[in-house]
């Protein structure tokens, strides 16, 4: 069987991965509604000089701020950014400050306030994700060239950008409860179809435009393709009002996307990111984020007993050298018989034992996943690593199967999602008519 040569990610059964995505999850929004009565930028848009300045109604940008805001980014991606690429994402993350800013102001304008306690409270949230002390979390930042405070005042202008929103642009939108009951009825007679969780990243576009922003999506493609944060663009460069989160939909069934997002959708593997599409106002990119079946029990919420071996790899072993240890592996685990004699072939092969009774089948990444779906009880996976993290084989020792099927969604849910879509439709709106009437003095 061919050796599976998988990311340090899958290796371990229960870790705590989701750091740097805490700090890609940061990431201001662009789509801004604010005005821009008073903008001087110092400096030049030239993307080969480094220098860039913005005085945004008198409060200044400075080019600290850029680079430690961009360290975020690059921080998310674990730094797998081309120089090119971090000269794009440098102009970017300078276009988020200037709206950040004026999300800021305009916010007050409207009298909306944020209190430094509830900007620290969310800050102390995102650290406790790391699992470690505050000392350790800030320092991680510093070591990436952040710091906490580019974070403190993402924060501070993602609460004041929200409730903005929630003043200036919900009260003026209107779902009927009619048209609620009518989704959820639709729901109930789609028991058994597919459903999926999406991600997306949305780029308004004119016809003049489109030809430009058709490029721009695409180098994001390959960005994220090869690597890169699907989240961590989304925040970056996605306008619409799921930019907070990662550009992530929710749970949605193929006929409650636009007609070009349900042809697309349906045919992504779990995981998988679609090439850029042309869609009403622009361009998208959709991620398949997970799928299940609407109101039926989902075979992927299976909870497993497993044992893991772990196998180190000597920092100079030959990839001929870990291929030979992987066939005499797994000629020993494949006819072990079942969990009862992990330990005994463990210490045969010079392996560690972890043993967990607590794990869906959802939360292993997908070549697991699709391995373990079918697995028999008592069978073990191939094995599969890297040369830093050694070897691993998974052991299946029980399986009960999900007898709850996933509930309908109430009224509320169905409610608040119908209305989020369209306050990012307004709000793309508002946008597109104050950017028209921005007068922007260059110097």
């Amino acid at each position: 069987m061919t050796v599976k040569w998988v990311g340090a990610a899958l290796l371990a059964l229960v870790s705590a991965t989701a750091g740097a995505q805490e700090v890609a999850a940061l990431s201001s929004p662009r789509n801004s509604i604010m005005q821009l009565p008073e903008l001087r930028v110092l400096g030049t848009i030239d993307p080969n000089v480094r220098k860039a300045t913005a005085i945004v109604n008198g409060d200044i940008i400075t080019d600290t701020d850029i680079e430690q805001r961009l360290n975020l980014v690059l921080i998310a991606n674990q730094g797998k950014v081309d120089a090119e690429e971090r000269e794009r994402l440098r102009l970017q993350v300078m276009r988020n400050l200037i709206d950040e800013k004026l999300q800021i102001q305009e916010a007050a304008t409207h009298d909306v306030k944020v209190s430094d306690a509830e900007v620290n409270n969310a800050y102390n949230r995102v650290a406790a994700n790391f699992r470690q002390s505050m000392e350790a979390f800030e320092a991680f930042l510093r070591a990436g060239g952040s710091s906490p405070q580019s974070i403190r005042q993402q924060i501070r202008g993602e609460i004041a950008w929200s409730r903005l929103l929630r003043k200036r642009v919900e009260p003026f939108i209107n779902v009927g409860d009619d048209e609620v009951q009518g989704v959820i009825k639709r729901l109930e007679s789609a028991k058994g179809k597919q459903e999926y969780r999406v991600g997306e990243i949305f780029l308004s576009a004119t016809p003049e435009t489109q030809a430009a922003v058709l490029a721009d999506a695409g180098r994001i493609v390959q960005q994220i393709r090869g690597g890169a944060s699907f989240v961590a663009y989304a925040r970056q460069f996605s306008e619409s009002s799921t930019a907070p989160v990662g550009g992530d939909l929710g749970w949605v069934r193929a006929e409650q996307l636009s007609p070009e997002l349900a042809a697309i959708v349906p045919n992504l593997a779990r995981g998988a990111v679609s090439d850029p599409a042309i869609v009403k106002g622009g361009v998208t990119i959709v991620a398949l984020i997970d799928q299940r079946q609407v109101l039926s029990a989902d075979p992927l919420d299976a909870m497993l007993s497993l044992k893991q071996l772990s196998i180190p790899l000597k920092p100079d072993t030959s990839e001929a050298e870990a291929r030979a240890m992987v066939t005499d592996i797994q000629a020993k685990t494949q006819s072990m018989g079942g969990c009862g004699r992990a330990e005994a072939v463990a210490k045969d092969i010079g392996a560690s034992v972890t043993a967990n009774d607590q794990l869906r089948i959802r939360d292993l990444p997908p070549p697991l996943q699709e391995i373990l779906k079918t697995l028999p009880v008592g069978g073990a996976t191939p094995p599969f690593g890297s040369q830093r993290d050694g070897l691993r084989v998974l052991v299946l020792c029980g399986r009960d199967d999900s007898q709850t099927a996933s509930k309908l969604p109430s009224f509320d849910e169905v409610y608040g999602q119908m209305n989020e879509e369209r306050v990012s439709m307004a709000a793309r709106r508002y946008l597109r008519d104050l950017r028209r009437d921005a007068i922007i003095d260059y110097q």
